[in-house]
């Protein structure tokens, strides 16, 4: 197998944009339905939108870890069939110790992954410190063979919520870190870290890894991309959204860059990126309240997916729910921009 970041000699590097993480699919039987994981990969790949396999979304922590592998090969497997050469995977890794964590980011670099992204282990919540996770994460990132994002998501976590002066901490004391996703929702801790870790000094701090050669800071949600790009100037975003409008938040965000980038901003594109923020706020809040089950059937329903199978104890989201979720104004007038831009 290639070096991981490379495909036929080519470096991939981990820079700003956006990411979708991937629902994991099964059949009747909950077993998995790699076949349309690796189309649904490529389908949001060529939209723009790059693969996190086994996060949140993915439902992780239902599966074991040798299904975490099978997915990991094949979505490098499928993205390497699609020749999509720039695409970079990262694989969710975390689990509730430090032991199984790097044993599992060991395992995606064997399968292909380029990053791997880690959730602080919540099961004894009440006995984690700030000095045992930063030990977490830099032990986690000097083993794994690839670079180490953090992903902060209090809710799946036992409530553990990184600071902003934690995760600056960790990012200048581990150069196997690459980055960080907050689902956090705190525009303010992301913008204290793009500030400290976008600076001349944290140059001092250099990264481990070329696939990672600066430390990127993504959003959790699609509901303030603009603000995370343009006022935060952070590097994009991780968004669940991204399964249902893959093409529609590649353009926010590309918008969002260009304003962010630009010495002198067109105003137009400005009103354009406001107007497709509102409706992706509107759509992100209908989403998040359908949560994965909704995602899988929407899939389902819209996209022609085999089932809309979600693993126990989680439930099928209902036909009634989902007529309702059509119904809603922002999913309704985003799914329109989605569909003009898929053409």
């Amino acid at each position: 197998m290639p070096a991981n970041g490379t495909t036929n000699g080519h470096q991939r590097v981990l820079k700003a944009g956006v990411w979708a993480p991937i629902p994991t699919f099964y059949d009747d039987n909950e077993e998995l339905d790699v076949a349309t994981f690796k189309s649904h990969v490529v389908r949001l790949a060529k939209a723009g939108m790059q693969p996190v396999v086994c996060g949140s979304m993915g439902e992780a922590h239902h599966l074991t870890q040798d299904e975490r592998v099978t997915l990991f090969k094949a979505a490098r497997a499928a993205l390497d069939e699609a020749k999509l050469d720039d695409t970079v995977l990262i694989a969710g890794t975390g689990g509730n110790s430090t032991r199984a964590t790097i044993a599992l980011s060991k395992a995606a670099a064997e399968a292909g992954a380029d990053v791997v992204i880690v959730i602080p282990p919540g099961y004894f919540a009440g006995a984690i410190s700030k000095a045992a996770l930063k030990q977490f994460f830099l032990d986690v990132q000097d083993a794994s063979p690839l670079p180490v994002m953090m992903y902060n998501y209090p809710g799946a976590a036992g409530g553990l919520d990184l600071d902003s002066d934690l995760v600056i901490d960790i990012a200048k004391s581990g150069p196997n870190i690459c980055g960080i996703k907050l689902t956090c929702g705190a525009v303010g801790k992301l913008t204290r870290i793009t500030g400290a870790t976008g600076t001349p000094g944290f140059q001092d701090y250099p990264r481990k890894s070329a696939v990672a050669p600066e430390f990127v800071t993504l959003g959790g949600f699609a509901d303030f991309l603009l603000p995370t790009v343009l006022g935060s100037r952070a590097h994009g975003a991780i968004m669940g959204l991204g399964n249902i409008y893959p093409n529609a938040l590649a353009h926010l965000f590309e918008l969002s860059h260009k304003l962010a980038t630009s010495s002198s901003p067109d105003p137009k594109d400005l009103a354009k990126a406001i107007a497709l923020q509102d409706l992706a706020s509107e759509a992100d809040a209908s989403f998040a309240r359908a949560g994965i089950a909704g995602t899988k059937w929407w899939l389902h329903k819209h996209n022609g997916y085999p089932t809309k199978r979600v693993r126990r104890p989680l439930l099928e989201f209902d036909d009634a729910r989902g007529a309702a979720l059509e119904k809603e104004e922002g999913v309704r007038k985003f799914m329109e921009v989605e569909k003009s831009l898929a053409q």
